[in-house]
């Protein structure tokens, strides 16, 4: 058998329980001796109701003396877990304990109050930003169904919030950017075509994951970057065609008069005596000018048809020291550094590390300098490895054009090394620069690629 559940008494009933307890010697010794004492009997039994009232009301009176400041207590502290700030508690003076206690209670809503109203602030300016910003923003749940959209985002679907609210992610068109989290990189933003009721175009997608209630969410942000793109666009064709223009002009115009030189020299009758001589000249300019322009046409195809990325776990260690072997022209010391390892396409990383170490190479070569190359850890909200190529040439040339296509400074480039290797740096989610050496003349070259999981 189950043994009997015991009842315990409870606080007020054990304080009534001790006055009543420690009452109960005097009342009876002062009951008995009024009862052995030669008085009359009504005497005796109004003296004894008067004790024994007087001791059961003293043992109520101390129960509900201690028993009122805790009821006080209690419904200060009821109101402070409904929200409401406004009661205020008091004690019986300045040395007693349960004016401390009503001081600390007190203390206590002034500071839930001050909190709440900044929290009720920072909800107010976060929702007043959140309808402002020309940013989509969509929260799911963990089956995704929509569970938060401000203003943009209800301008993207073309509904109010009471519409799409509860609505899985594929049936308002949402299922392709929030795959992002399912990607090998999903803190990199992408720039994805999509469709909605309210429109079209490209936009950068971010997502992430939060937890609401213990319960994991997911959030997608969508910033239209048609407009902004169609800048940058119709910028980056302005610079092409002024280089392109300018690299045409240079070959064209040449072959242009020695044609018209050999056109008129074939008019003349009778022929110059050394018009053979001026021919194989002229061909010879013309032939080394339509080289000129095949070799800037094929670097315009290499940089046009850079394939994406195939990510793959790749160990930094080994693939700096195989670029730094693959240069003979002068030796690249090689710092070492931590066990790491990257998600990025070997061949592509490959080409990239070797563009800035010929590079590195070249100007080192102009003053006798060295080349060193190392690689770290690199802190940040997503972990990087950031790989660095240093040279000991004469400095950064002061140019804003270094990745402008085909804009360089030595005589036979072709002025795509540096932008393919910024290419391919965005394309793995990483950024390239170049910048002047504060600790001796030279470049320095930081490459930041996002490390692999784990």
């Amino acid at each position: 058998m189950r043994p009997a559940r015991r009842h315990r008494l409870t606080h007020d009933r054990r304080i009534w329980l001790l006055a009543f307890l420690a009452g109960l010697p005097g009342s009876a010794v002062a009951i008995l001796l009024l009862w052995l004492g030669d008085y009359a009997f009504k005497t005796q039994l109004t003296v004894t109701l008067f004790v024994v009232v007087f001791w059961i009301g003293f043992a109520f009176a101390a129960r509900e003396r201690a028993l009122r400041p805790l009821q006080t207590v209690a419904n200060l502290l009821a109101a402070l877990r409904e929200g409401d700030f406004s009661l205020r508690g008091r004690g019986r003076g300045p040395e007693d304990p349960i004016e401390e206690v009503m001081q600390e209670v007190n203390a206590l809503a002034d500071t839930l109050r001050e909190q709440r109203l900044g929290a009720l602030e920072a909800l107010a300016l976060m929702r007043k930003v959140m309808e402002e910003i020309e940013v989509g923003v969509f929260a799911f749940d963990g089956a995704r169904r929509l569970r938060l959209v401000n203003r943009a985002g209800e301008r993207l679907l073309d509904r109010p919030a009471e519409q799409v609210l509860a609505r899985d992610a594929s049936e308002l068109g949402l299922e392709g950017a929030l795959g992002l989290l399912n990607g090998p990189a999903p803190a990199v933003p992408r720039i994805l075509d999509l469709t909605f009721a309210g429109g079209s175009g490209r936009y950068e997608a971010h997502a992430g994951t939060f937890r609401q209630g213990g319960e994991p969410h997911s959030l997608l942000v969508l910033a239209d970057v048609s407009r902004a793109l169609r800048d940058e666009e119709r910028q980056a064709w302005q610079r092409l065609i002024r280089v392109v223009g300018h690299e045409l002009n240079n070959s064209l115009a040449p072959i242009r008069s020695i044609a018209g030189s050999l056109s008129r020299l074939f008019g003349c009758e009778p022929l110059p005596a050394d018009w053979q001589d001026d021919m194989r000249r002229g061909l010879s300019v013309i032939a080394s000018r339509a080289e000129s322009l095949g070799r800037f046409m094929d670097a315009y195809a290499r940089l046009a048809r850079l394939p994406p990325p195939s990510l793959a776990p790749v160990k930094v260690a080994p693939l700096v020291r195989r670029v730094a072997g693959l240069e003979t022209r002068l030796p690249v010391e090689v710092r070492p550094g931590p066990d790491v390892t990257i998600e990025a396409d070997a061949d592509q990383i490959e080409q990239l590390l070797i563009n800035l170490v010929r590079n590195a190479v070249d100007a080192a070569q102009e003053t006798g300098g060295g080349v060193v190359v190392g690689w770290r850890r690199a802190g940040g909200a997503v972990p990087q490895v950031e790989i660095h190529v240093e040279d000991g040439g004469p400095g950064l040339p002061k140019s804003a054009n270094l990745f402008v296509p085909f804009f360089t400074t030595k005589p036979h480039g072709t002025g795509i090394g540096l932008v393919l290797c910024r290419q391919i740096a965005e394309a793995h989610g990483g950024h390239l620069s170049i910048e002047s050496r504060s600790d001796a003349p030279g470049c320095l070259a930081r490459l930041r690629l996002p490390a692999a999981p784990g």
